[in-house]
Formats: C-alpha cells, sequence, structure tokens
C-alpha cells in the first residue's frame, strides 16, 4: 500500500498519531490498481485513468482507451513474435532429434 501511496495511486487519510486510514474507497481503489496492474498496464497509464475510474467506466477518457488498445496492440505483436519464435525452435528441434536418431 504505501508503493502505491508513492506512486501517486492513493492518498490514505491519516490518524492524529500519523498512522495511515485505509478507508474502503481506498481499499476498493486498490483492488482495481492491482487488477490493471496484473492486467499489464503501466504505472504511468494507471495513475492517468484513475480519476475517471471513480466515475465508473463510462467516465474513463477516449484518450486513455486509444492508449490502452495502443498497449494492448504493442502486446499482441510482441506475442506474435514470440510465437513465431517459438515456432521456430520447435521446427529446430524436431529437425535436430530426427538427425540425432
Amino acid at each position: 500500500m504505501r508503493h502505491y501511496e508513492d506512486e501517486g495511486l492513493i492518498v490514505p487519510g491519516r490518524f492524529s498519531n500519523g498512522f495511515r486510514d485505509y478507508c474502503q474507497s481506498t481499499i476498493d481503489r486498490v483492488l482495481v490498481i492491482r487488477s490493471l496492474l496484473e492486467s499489464g498496464l503501466p504505472v504511468r497509464l494507471i495513475r492517468e485513468a484513475l480519476p475517471g475510474l471513480d466515475g465508473g467506466a463510462e467516465a474513463v477518457s477516449a484518450e486513455f482507451l486509444r492508449e490502452v488498445q495502443s498497449y494492448r496492440d504493442r502486446l499482441a505483436a510482441r506475442i506474435a513474435a514470440l510465437s513465431d519464435q517459438q515456432a521456430a525452435l520447435d521446427a529446430y528441434l524436431r529437425e535436430a532429434r530426427r538427425a540425432a536418431f
């Protein structure tokens, strides 16, 4: 939670003794942050999107959605490239095994 605070993703309240107060809305926000991080979005995009996410999915900006789509497209391209590399290695291993026996 402190990491999210350091990244500017959450701003917890404080008790009079200085301890952090994580209210339910902060906990809900952390769950959204974790979900977005697990989906692979960079912190920069998450930080930009959070104000809109507080208002629900309809409040997310079109610019944010374009950036997420662009990120997703780059990820798909990387996956395709890795799949091609995997297929090439599989072919090499098949040929190498045939030659070895």
